[in-house]
């Protein structure tokens, strides 16, 4: 039975210490000052905080550790590839070897860059889309979230007053105007909707970017496929965003696990282990746009960046897609998934609470609303407050997740999922009870 010890000493100086140093302060897992913690280590499916608590882990640093923290294998290319150097700025061998192998693994990818950051894929992303196609403006879907940069950070989940379609709403002081008048927003799973605003602006659109599966909503059958139709009919570039699905749903991604290939495509985190690495790949008529004789012409679109194709991020993402190429993986993280899935979903069911388990097997979560869940409007008319003090109980019961997504990795053994839906139970027991 899982006891949450109280704060430490110790602990509480580091949080003092992250207050006074830091902005914001250290990031906080749940909303309540009361659950901040300092990360001692994290091993497989655990992780430990600096008063000696231990909790089985869905958050896994927002997605990227699908092996499980510290995966020895991981480890061990990571180890030995620090005695060759760290950075070199030219590439090194396994950063030739990855993008062999991202070609070879993701459908619509010809030719690879490397980032070191998810955010900044799909910001080198829409820049190649926008020197391709000779316009500025691009459609994103309300609530779907693509990293923090300018055209990024507008209309995520954090649009608490949305605006009518297809205005966007900044997400973050600091966004300029010019930047705002160039995004347009639609309904995510609403083809019809966004279908009319991509054909009334097809001639200013330089892409479409979108989640595959946004945040926990997936695709409505048919979806994907339609707007893949739609900018193809108009020649204008689809972005999958796929820093969360990509090696997360198959190995080839959603791109695999929907069946639909867009033009450009953003991903990294669930091959990074852990180590800084973001990758934009596609087709080569639109990446040769940041290729040496348009460069040399001065129409070229530069990509580069100081740890741009790092050797320790390449050797951690080498290793981590020998592991998820072994037979059986995939089926078994989809199982325990799916097993959790369905506890989490039995438990709200039995206790005759209103919730919807919305998402693939590998990347979840429990919303608390009666209705639906299609789109971003759906989600926000879920009781918020009911799901963050879910996740806090979840915490006093010895297990941590993301603010909207339990992350499964290949470490969580049967033993972690059945804990966890017992842990789940009594968490809803107490919330019910705490209610009534």
């Amino acid at each position: 039975m899982f006891e949450r010890k109280p704060r430490s000493e110790y602990e509480a100086a580091l949080l003092s210490k992250g207050k006074r140093t830091m902005p914001s302060g250290p990031r906080n897992p749940t909303r309540s000052p009361d659950y901040a913690m300092i990360v001692k280590r994290a091993h497989g499916s655990r992780i430990e905080d600096c008063s000696g608590n231990e909790y089985i882990d869905y958050l896994l640093g927002s997605g990227p550790m699908l092996l499980g923290h510290a995966h020895p294998a991981v480890v061990a290319a990571v180890r030995a590839a620090l005695d060759d150097g760290s950075a070199y700025l030219l590439a090194g061998e396994a950063c030739i070897e990855l993008a062999e192998k991202m070609v070879q693994a993701v459908p619509c990818a010809d030719k690879v860059y490397f980032q070191s950051t998810g955010t900044e894929a799909t910001f080198f992303a829409l820049r190649l889309a926008r020197a391709f196609r000779k316009r500025d403006k691009i459609l994103k879907f309300e609530g779907g979230y693509h990293g923090m940069h300018d055209y990024a950070l507008v209309s995520t989940q954090w649009t608490w007053t949305p605006a009518d379609f297809p205005a966007p709403v900044a997400n973050t002081a600091g966004i300029p105007r010019s930047v705002l008048e160039e995004v347009l927003v639609a309904p995510f799973n609403d083809i019809e909707t966004t279908a009319a605003i991509v054909e009334g602006h097809a001639d200013e659109l330089a892409a479409v970017i979108v989640e595959p599966m946004q945040r926990t909503i997936p695709p409505r059958p048919g979806f994907l496929q339609d707007l893949r139709e739609l900018t193809r009919r108009l020649e204008i570039p689809l972005i999958f965003d796929e820093v969360v699905t990509g090696f997360r749903l198959a190995y080839g991604g959603a791109q695999e696990y929907y069946g639909v290939v867009p033009d450009l495509c953003a991903l990294g985190k669930s091959i990074s282990g852990g180590h800084p690495i973001g990758v934009l790949c596609g087709r080569d008529e639109i990446m040769d746009c940041a290729g040496p004789a348009k460069l040399m012409r001065g129409e070229g679109v530069l990509l580069s960046g100081t740890y741009s194709g790092n050797p320790i991020s390449a050797v951690a993402a080498l290793a981590v897609m020998q592991e998820l190429a072994a037979p059986g993986v995939y089926e078994q993280l989809f199982a325990r998934g799916r097993r959790l899935m369905d506890g989490l979903a039995a438990v709200c069911a039995d206790l005759g609470v209103a919730a919807v388990v919305s998402g693939e097997p590998p990347a979840f979560d429990v919303w608390f609303t009666a209705g639906e869940l299609g789109d971003f409007r759906d989600m926000l008319r879920a009781d918020g407050k009911r799901q963050g003090r879910f996740a806090e109980l979840l915490m006093d019961r010895g297990v941590i997740k993301a603010h909207e997504k339990f992350f499964v990795s290949t470490a969580h053994s049967d033993q972690d999922i059945e804990t966890t839906i017992d842990a789940a139970r009594s968490a809803m027991q107490a919330l019910i009870e705490a209610e009534a």
